[in-house]
């Protein structure tokens, strides 16, 4: 596909390479519609930092993120989809065709999938920014291997959070789960795991804490002070060389502030019983994944709403 000055004139642009942007891609790609996907910086998504995914359908083995999502590309490749690493920095959505400015090109589009996804959320105390890339980690996976035999903490209590201690129970001499809660939000079978782990003094859980401090010097993390929910005067300090935060995530959508009807951060979409059910408040702008989704937040689901966004534009573009 040849290009002049720069500019790229597409029928659908995705913008995001996770689930749901590879998905989108995929059936856009069957539909013959020609996709132009444009990855982001973090490609892949935040998938690539599951280390060991057991609920995608049909495989039976554990996969790790990264492999599903290079499964994913190649998937989009065989339909001849062309992916360009890029990062979309502007958009204006009030001229047709819709207009996107990468880092590297810009691009007309007839429509747009917007599936930029999700980004880790933070505990929000000053010494977490001083001290990130400095024992302050929010992937297990791509930080774990430096804290071989050392202690850490990992912050949170849903699935995210139980599979950052159970990859990092491997790797770490003794894990220190903190929540804010009494109840986990994981799934039993995690928290099965997990427990194994505390009865085997590997992992060793504080319910109803929250992260008071970060302590550390200028070799980096050295300590946390928690506080207690139940008693407000309850402090412990705890000795450790890491911190792995996984409270979260928070949509990847500032891009369209005032672009697009939004809900708290989440792109407002159509629903219901009628065609185009990914449609955002602007026709022809469609949106899946992480950036529609405050609920469920699977892989699975991301891919769904990646095949429902193609399938409506493929709609849109025939009923235009």
């Amino acid at each position: 596909m040849k290009y002049k000055n720069n500019i790229k004139h597409n029928t659908v642009t995705i913008i995001g390479s996770g689930p749901a942007g590879y998905t989108a891609c995929i059936y856009a790609a069957r539909a013959n519609l020609k996709p132009v996907l444009i990855t982001g910086k973090n490609i892949g998504g935040q998938l690539i930092n599951t280390n060991e995914i057991e609920n995608w359908p049909g495989e039976t083995k554990k996969i790790t993120g990264i492999e599903l999502m290079d499964r994913m590309k190649i998937h989009a490749k065989k339909f001849k989809s062309h992916i360009i690493e890029d990062e979309i920095k502007e958009v204006n959505f009030n001229v047709t065709p819709f207009f996107l400015q990468g880092e590297k090109w810009q691009y007309y589009s007839q429509t747009v999938i917007i599936a930029t996804g999700a980004y880790p959320r933070h505990l929000g105390l000053n010494t977490e920014k001083q001290f990130q890339g400095k024992g302050v980690s929010y992937c297990a996976t791509c930080d774990g291997f430096f804290f071989k035999n050392q202690h850490v903490a990992v912050i949170g209590g849903g699935n995210t959070a139980i599979e950052e201690v159970l990859y990092l129970s491997k790797i770490v001499k003794k894990v220190y789960l903190i929540h804010r809660s009494n109840n986990f939000k994981a799934e039993k079978i995690l928290l099965n795991r997990m427990y194994t782990l505390e009865k085997e003094k590997k992992v060793e859980i504080y319910k109803n804490y929250i992260v008071k401090e970060i302590i550390g010097d200028n070799l980096g993390v050295n300590g946390v002070l928690i506080q207690s929910n139940c008693n407000s005067h309850t402090y412990k300090k705890i000795s450790l060389s890491g911190i792995f935060v996984a409270i979260g995530y928070e949509p990847n959508t500032s891009l369209f502030y005032n672009k697009l009807i939004m809900d708290n951060g989440y792109i407002t979409i159509k629903k219901g019983n009628h065609n185009f059910f990914t449609q955002t408040s602007i026709p022809g702008i469609f949106a899946a994944g992480d950036v529609i989704d405050h609920v469920y937040k699977q892989a699975i689901t991301s891919a769904a709403s990646g095949c429902m966004a193609a399938l409506d534009v493929d709609r849109y573009i025939n009923n235009t």
